[in-house]
């Protein structure tokens, strides 16, 4: 049962757990208007401490598309943060109003500390800092099964920021928890996988390269991601470092003709939009994914999951 739980990160959740969210989603998508009031009379609580597009946008449509409704805010300036109100008496007060909330924040840790101030309300973390940021992780998941047919036994290269991506981050740790994976790491040598990571990994379930070009055949799932210019002190070091990796056509000639291409986006320049028409490109419909499995995950959280 889930009903009640916090998810700050995929590691709250056992892998079973983890399954009903997709098996959830998959019933979803067959029959969205089967779910479409489960949600009649909820609400949920949007607190973005941090600009976002995907996750925000997902979380809402998301509980407008079960029935429910959405308050909160995508500004902490147009809330009593900016009065200097604490992030506790911030949770308290929403919980007063809301069934369940989500958070991102760009402090590490944040969403952990939240959720002990919540004592009913579901707290999902929609990314915190460099941290963790499991939602995209669940949407990365349902990708993975619905275009390679599963989860185990995939060669997964991982590439660009591999130091402060908090997508990856939470990716990896999940993944490692399936049969048979294992992980090229592609970073410049500045934006390594830190080796708290790593060292939660068998060191024979991966290697590190700063070369694309020479194992992207063989990879099954590529999965890109953006040098993150927000969590840089230099101006100077982004900018060197930015267009370090470009994913074109010609790249993609050397690549497995069922290999995909991911992207938790925005992307910058790190996937040239040629590659876009390309049928192993599916980050557009990872992202309509993200949707559907913050759907599943909110009538699950909520004990909602019967169709009505």
């Amino acid at each position: 049962m889930l009903k009640g739980r916090h998810l700050i990160e995929p590691g709250d959740f056992q892998l079973n757990e983890i399954e009903s969210i997709m098996q959830l989603a998959d019933n979803i998508i067959a029959d969205p208007e089967g779910y479409s009031l489960v949600c009649k009379g909820k609400l949920l609580a949007s607190l973005f401490y941090e600009p976002s597009t995907r996750t925000r946008f997902s979380f809402e449509a998301a509980m407008l598309r079960l029935g429910g409704e959405i308050i909160g805010f995508d500004d902490p300036n147009n809330s009593s943060v900016s009065k200097g109100e604490s992030l506790g008496d911030t949770i308290r007060t929403i919980e007063c109003y809301s069934d369940i909330a989500v958070i991102r924040h760009p402090r590490e840790g944040t969403a952990r500390l939240v959720s002990k101030f919540a004592n009913e309300m579901p707290i999902i973390n929609a990314g915190d800092g460099g941290h963790e940021h499991p939602t995209q992780t669940l949407t990365d998941l349902l990708t993975i099964r619905k275009f390679k047919g599963g989860c185990d036994n995939h060669v997964v290269g991982v590439c660009g920021d591999l130091l402060f991506g908090r997508t990856i981050h939470s990716l990896v740790k999940t993944l490692s928890r399936y049969q048979g994976i294992r992980f090229v790491f592609i970073s410049p040598t500045e934006l390594k996988m830190p080796a708290h990571i790593l060292n939660q990994l068998d060191p024979k379930s991966y290697q590190e390269t700063t070369s694309l070009d020479e194992v992207i055949g063989s990879l099954d799932i590529l999965y890109m991601s953006r040098v993150q210019r927000e969590r840089f002190v230099s101006e100077e070091e982004y900018l060197r470092l930015k267009n370090y990796y470009i994913l074109d056509k010609k790249k993609m000639k050397a690549a497995k003709q069922d290999m995909i291409v991911m992207h938790p986006l925005p992307r910058v320049n790190e996937i040239a939009t040629e590659v876009d028409e390309d049928p192993r490109a599916v980050y557009f419909a990872q992202a309509k994914y993200g949707m559907y499995v913050r759907m599943a995950l909110i009538a699950k959280l909520l004990g909602v999951e019967d169709k009505k």
